[in-house]
């Protein structure tokens, strides 16, 4: 909480993060000074020597490399042109808005690449249609995690898929983990009301709490692009194709048992090659010009990666703390079956809210969860959908969160205002879930 609170009051993320982590060693080196400076020094040793997490580092400064290439190679300006002048599908800040959030949808490999993209693409436009980075960054986040947890051909569905079927391996559940995934996924009531909520406030043009002050006082001045959108569309085409392979390729021919953040790893570096190659072919920019935009762009998203790795850290330090066991144990106050998806839901929240994951919330509360609702007789597909809507509401909240940080970095927006403006909609969000979890339990048990 230290960490949150920091963030907001001083707006300055990576202090606010480290404080956390300092805190929370602290505790576990029980107030040993010495101690905790040499637990906190090992913590970042291992976080740095962990595979996964270098390659998501990695991960983090390539796109950065990508999303310069596709910029300055005349991509995204010849996408805004055709979509804008050739097409003529964006005339407004409305219809600029709305193919921000069906790009949020379309691509749904992962949430980070979805919000890099999306945010690549609305950069420009929100520049051409006066309407806020805030805006922007809330539109790429509240589609991104949504739309990954309900369309769950990527990494999420591996991770729930594997989280379920340890439950039926424990005999807790009996039956088939993908028939049980498909079913918790009908209850996964935030993303659903995320993206409803979303889409509405784009039709109508809906600016409330923070979001209102955000919003540009006059239109600006509508600008002309002109370029070539396949210079953009092949390296994404690219990207989203190498991730499904590398999934299929290390899952043995199963992209739902492939490791996440290998394929990203690996896909981003086809998609530079590939970058490279067609941009030489069509004389675009030499491989000078391309090493130098690729650093460039890498150089840009050092800062993302250090917030991230403290992001990791002080994940670590609450796991180590069991701040997630500690959360959940409150669900055992609401034991009646008719109200369990909803405490789950407020569990999850809370939880993710507290730790800045929603996979880290999936992985603890999946576990107490699921054989807490067996044992009392409630729905268990509810249950399911309560930790995964609960791991997303809390994330999107959460000012802590990676995917929050990502979304605030695609829009051009600054982290802490990107929390205040979006969180009065996800509260929002948040509240017609709960509303649903509580009728679901009423019709269902």
């Amino acid at each position: 909480m230290a960490a949150i609170i920091l963030a907001l009051l001083t707006r300055r993320v990576l202090l606010s993060l480290f404080a956390g982590v300092v805190a929370g060693e602290i505790i576990l080196s029980r107030y040993d000074l010495l101690l905790t400076l040499q637990s906190t020094a090992e913590l970042f040793l291992t976080l740095l020597s962990t595979p996964w997490i270098l390659k998501t580092l990695a991960f983090a400064v390539m796109v950065g490399s990508v999303m310069v290439l596709i910029n300055k190679s005349g991509g995204v300006s010849g996408f805004i042109h055709t979509v804008q002048t050739r097409l003529a599908l964006v005339k407004s800040k409305r219809s600029a808005l709305l193919l921000v959030y069906l790009v949020g949808i379309v691509i749904f490999i992962e949430s980070s690449i979805t919000s890099l993209i999306a945010g690549s693409i609305g950069r420009p436009l929100s520049d051409t249609y006066a309407f806020s980075r805030a805006k922007l960054a809330y539109v790429c986040d509240s589609t991104s995690a949504p739309v990954c947890s309900i369309i769950l051909l990527n990494g999420w569905g591996a991770l729930l898929l594997g989280l379920i079927a340890a439950e039926i391996t424990a005999k807790t559940i009996d039956g088939d983990a993908v028939s049980w995934l498909l079913q918790a996924v009908v209850y996964n009531f935030y993303a659903f009301a995320a993206l409803m909520v979303t889409f509405v406030v784009i039709w109508f043009g809906i600016d409330i709490g923070p979001m209102r002050r955000s919003v540009p006082a006059s239109a600006a001045v509508e600008k002309k692009y002109s370029g070539n959108m396949w210079f953009m569309a092949v390296p994404i085409i690219v990207m989203v194709g190498s991730v499904f392979f590398f999934l299929w390729l290390s899952g043995d021919g199963n992209i739902l048992k492939g490791s996440g953040s290998t394929s990203i790893f690996y896909a981003l570096i086809v998609t530079l090659v590939a970058a490279l190659v067609q941009y030489r072919i069509f004389n675009v920019m030499s491989v000078k010009e391309w090493a130098l935009h690729s650093l460039a762009g890498a150089r840009s998203m050092l800062g993302i990666a250090a917030i991230l790795l403290f992001a990791f850290a002080i994940g670590s330090v609450t796991q180590q703390l069991h701040t997630g066991q500690y959360i959940a144990s409150y669900a055992h106050y609401f034991l009646s079956p008719v109200y369990l998806g909803a405490a789950v839901f407020i569990a999850a929240s809370v939880m993710a809210f507290a730790t800045g994951t929603s996979w880290g919330t999936f992985s603890i509360m999946m576990p107490i969860a699921v054989p807490l609702a067996a044992g009392v007789d409630a729905n268990v597909a509810i249950v399911m959908g309560a930790v995964i809507s609960g791991g997303v509401f809390g994330d999107h909240c959460s000012p802590i969160s990676d995917t929050t940080i990502i979304s605030s970095m695609a829009a051009g927006c600054d982290h802490i205002e990107h929390v205040k403006t979006q969180l009065p909609y996800a509260v929002f969000s948040g509240l017609i879930a709960l509303c649903l979890f509580v009728t679901a339990g009423f019709l269902v048990n």
